[in-house]
């Protein structure tokens, strides 16, 4: 979390509190992650074991943990048996001393239970149980479904997850797999994720996959998918390559060790994206614009979303408004209308449209709105056209660079731009900060 003074801490308890009720503790940021799990499908019972390195942003006595009706069974603070008090959604620790801020401390948890999606403003998120398998998806509040956490987009960290499951299973999480063993009946893979990653980006695929590799420049590039979608997912994936060397080429180098797509045995209302890999439903993978829009759209993430975080709830549009412009640039780049014509085409719909969302602060019912991701998206192109294509693409790839691992908001964009570009807040009072639509210039 960046802690730049009191205000800044207090601001971030009360902005994501409203976005996102009930999570996070904002006095405290976490260092590592390491969990280790076991999973039974049959039965859907995980037990668990997870180590977090905590570092107090202020002095305090205790902690919040953010878990989701798992059952804790041990708690250790720096080794040593500590006090807590659970409740459905959180769990209470006495550190048993004062840390002072700056000071670090390890906290170990015990737990299980059955993991089941979290309810929230949006609707349900995290762990679910599959007829054959589980799928995890936890944008932005599933995360303490399966494992304790400070769930705060800002307190993104390391993480090492060793996950058990049946032999006849395979898994797929986030970061590059590691050790592979099998054991009484069981496999257990170890994944590596060294890039710090905010929680509700953590997940885990279980079921029965092949894995094909696409490409190995600029990175590892591939998918997993049921045997019996190998060939539809060859097929509607084929361009993914050309999407990752094309925007490493204009956001920036790629910003983690490699890129997967999951393709779920499931329809999926939506595709979902992860630190690292993006999932999919078969009815969301054909080779038509609906389909390939959102394939670039989910890769785009991995710059915008999850290597530069948002520091609050309230900047969701610097996800989904950047995710949502690259769609348009790829749009161009693969021969289809350029990024000019779908601009011009969205903000006619959006002037069409009621004009009382605020991007710089959407509101918890509005933050997945499609009006923030377009209007995100035309803030983009009235930046583009208003100082050039030179400028724009040396904004975006300053952006990556500046925040890459790590979180920014709305004012770090604006000051990258004045940087690069000369200040533009008329631009951004327009876009951001008013509701109307304004014209493109």
């Amino acid at each position: 979390m960046d802690r730049r003074d009191g205000a800044r801490v207090s601001r971030a308890a009360s902005v994501d509190e409203r976005y996102v009720p009930h999570h996070g503790d904002p006095s405290y940021t976490v260092t590592r992650y390491d969990l280790v799990v076991d999973y039974v499908p049959e039965s859907n019972r995980l037990t668990g074991t997870a180590t977090l390195g905590v570092r107090a942003l202020e002095p305090l006595r205790k902690v919040r943990l953010d878990l989701n009706d798992l059952r804790v069974q041990k708690l250790l603070v720096d080794g040593a048996r500590a006090k807590y008090r659970q409740q459905r959604a959180s769990v209470s620790v006495e550190l048993g001393r004062e840390l002072a801020e700056g000071e670090e401390a390890e906290i170990m948890v015990a737990y299980g239970g059955r993991p089941h999606p979290m309810r929230g403003p949006d609707g349900d998120a995290g762990w679910e149980e599959l007829e054959e398998g589980a799928i995890v998806a936890s944008q932005p509040h599933g995360a303490p479904s399966w494992f304790p956490c400070n769930d705060l987009p800002s307190a993104k960290a390391p993480f090492r997850l060793e996950l058990s499951v049946p032999q006849a299973f395979t898994v797929v999480g986030n970061g590059v797999p590691g050790e592979r063993r099998r054991t009484a009946g069981r496999v257990v893979q170890v994944f590596d994720q060294p890039e710090p990653m905010a929680t509700y980006l953590a997940t885990v695929h279980v079921g029965d996959f092949v894995e094909e590799q696409q490409a190995t420049s600029p990175v590892p590039v591939g998918f997993v998918a049921p045997g019996s979608l190998r060939e539809q997912a060859q097929d509607a994936l084929a361009d993914q390559p050309a999407m990752v060397a094309f925007f490493d080429r204009v956001f920036g180098p790629y910003p983690f060790q490699r890129y997967l797509a999951v393709v779920t045995p499931d329809d999926l209302e939506i595709p979902l994206e992860a630190q690292g890999l993006s999932i999919f439903g078969p009815n969301l993978l054909h080779d038509g614009w609906d389909a390939q829009r959102l394939i670039a759209h989910e890769l785009a993430h991995q710059w915008f979303g999850n290597s530069v975080t948002l520091r609050h709830w309230n900047d969701i549009w610097l996800h989904e408004g950047f995710a949502c412009y690259a769609e348009w640039l790829w749009s161009e780049e693969s021969g289809r209308e350029s990024a000019d014509e779908r601009a011009r085409h969205h903000h006619a719909k959006l002037q069409a449209k009621d004009q009382d969302l605020l991007l710089a602060d959407p509101g918890p019912d509005l933050m997945f709105d499609d009006r923030v991701y377009k209007r995100g998206a035309l803030t983009l192109h009235a930046l583009r056209r208003r100082v050039g294509d030179d400028a724009f693409f040396t904004v975006l790839r300053t952006w990556t660079d500046r925040f890459r691992h790590a979180n920014a908001d709305t004012a770090d964009l604006e000051r990258v731009v004045a940087d690069v570009a000369g200040e533009q807040t008329d631009l951004f009072d327009q876009w951001v900060r008013a509701t109307a639509v304004p014209d493109l210039p």
